[in-house]
């Protein structure tokens, strides 16, 4: 049952609740993988390191070879074999013998324990393989054990993890070369509005050239969407409804601009009824922004927000931003709501719940000036990241005041 005028908060519950989550999955290079949602747990298949090995440069021997030894008594012991990263030592160390080892090394059998090249007493060389140690070490002194940063069998990943340079890292030292991971939500975008132009098109009077569509373009691609289709369409119903059916063919969300209000050229509520879709509300309490309208065709969720850039921009984070943190399985996606103190005084114009754009910086959060509010302007949201939540019943900001800020 479609609703009118209602909370913003209420808007989202519906929005949440005739959504889907992400089931589409599909294998990815583990090299390709970062920003994707894991769609499986990752378990070690081995012990990493897969041996014990040596975390520095030195000599790998038997801790029991230097029981006694001090700066007046000086152990001798015997150089038999060199071993280097990736290399391996066939020789087991035996008493009185030491095998020089460089940092990653497999450490040999028969010792159990790493000697600092710098802290031999005398250097060795090619000519010399002998080496006195003056200093007694413990077993297992600079020793990584085999399995030492994962087990055979641990779970490292779990299914639903975003997967950043870290991950990828993990992966990469276990072998793992592909991942499964959710398939990416599948966007199209369509900007309305007979007075729209391209960039690159000649300006006519009367035109004005479009920012919407590439502004909520790259916003997904941010968010790491796919948008299939983005193009602009006239204020003609039919050419809307039809364009709205084909893409839905390949669309996992549909997002449009303008032809929501009231006047003639508000074709949204010739388009729905033609495709025969669920509209489920119509406004929302709060500017700007405020007849954003939300319907359901053949399962896919449609967002027709405002026209006016700024307010187009709002109602994307508002309303868009959570469905796709939750349908694409991405938490990091969810609304970051702060409080921040105010370093501008703020006058409402009205008494109605209102977003303003800003910029917080240490807690603290500036305004652009009062001029620069109106829901068509973008020029001013230059450098700002967040928007302030004003709620409905105050009219006046003063400087110093605590407010809420949604981060963007």
């Amino acid at each position: 049952m479609e609703q009118i005028g209602i909370e913003l908060e209420q808007a989202v519950e519906i929005i949440l609740s005739s959504g889907r989550k992400m089931k589409r999955t599909q294998f990815v290079f583990t090299k390709e993988a970062n920003g994707r949602i894991l769609a499986e747990d990752i378990y070690a298949p081995f012990d990493n390191p897969p041996f014990h090995r040596s975390p520095l440069d030195g000599f790998a021997l038997r801790s029991k070879d230097l029981e006694g030894a001090s700066k007046e008594i000086p152990k001798s012991i015997q150089v038999i074999d060199t071993v280097y990263a990736g290399g391996c030592c066939n020789q087991t160390v035996n008493q009185g013998e030491a095998v020089r080892i460089m940092t990653g090394a497999p450490i040999p059998e028969g010792a159990d324990c790493v000697i600092r090249l710098e802290d031999i007493k005398e250097g060795f060389n090619e000519e010399n393989t002998l080496i006195l140690v003056d200093r007694e070490l413990k077993r297992y002194d600079n020793f990584c054990f085999k399995g030492e940063d994962v087990k055979k069998g641990t779970l490292l990943l779990q299914k639903g993890v975003k997967l950043t340079y870290i991950e990828q890292g993990i992966l990469s030292s276990l072998g793992i070369e592909q991942v499964e991971v959710y398939d990416k939500l599948r966007a199209v975008v369509f900007a309305t509005g007979d007075e729209l132009v391209e960039p690159g098109t000649e300006l006519k009077p009367g035109k004005i050239y479009d920012s919407n569509l590439l502004m909520l373009y790259a916003r997904l691609c941010e968010f790491g969407i796919a948008p299939v289709i983005a193009k602009h369409l006239s204020d003609e119903p039919g050419e809307v409804a039809r364009a709205i059916e084909e893409s839905c063919q390949k669309a996992d969300l549909v997002i449009t601009t303008g032809g929501v209000s009231v006047g003639d050229k508000d074709i949204f509520h010739e388009v729905l009824p033609i495709l025969e879709a669920e509209r489920l509300f119509w406004k929302v309490n709060l500017k700007p922004g405020t007849p954003a309208m939300f319907a359901v065709y053949k399962g896919i969720p449609m967002f027709h927000l405002s026209g006016n850039p700024f307010a187009a921009a709002t109602t994307f984070e508002l309303l868009v931003r959570p469905y796709i943190a939750m349908a694409g399985r991405d938490e990091s996606l969810c609304t970051n709501r702060k409080k921040a103190v105010l370093e501008d005084d703020f006058i409402k114009v009205s008494n109605g719940r209102r977003f303003i754009r800003g910029k917080v910086e240490d807690g603290k959060v500036s305004i652009p000036p009062a001029t620069q509010h109106s829901s068509g302007m973008l020029a001013s949201m230059a450098g700002c990241n967040c928007l302030i939540d004003i709620p409905a019943g105050s009219m006046e900001l003063h400087k110093g005041s605590v407010v809420e800020i949604l981060l963007l």
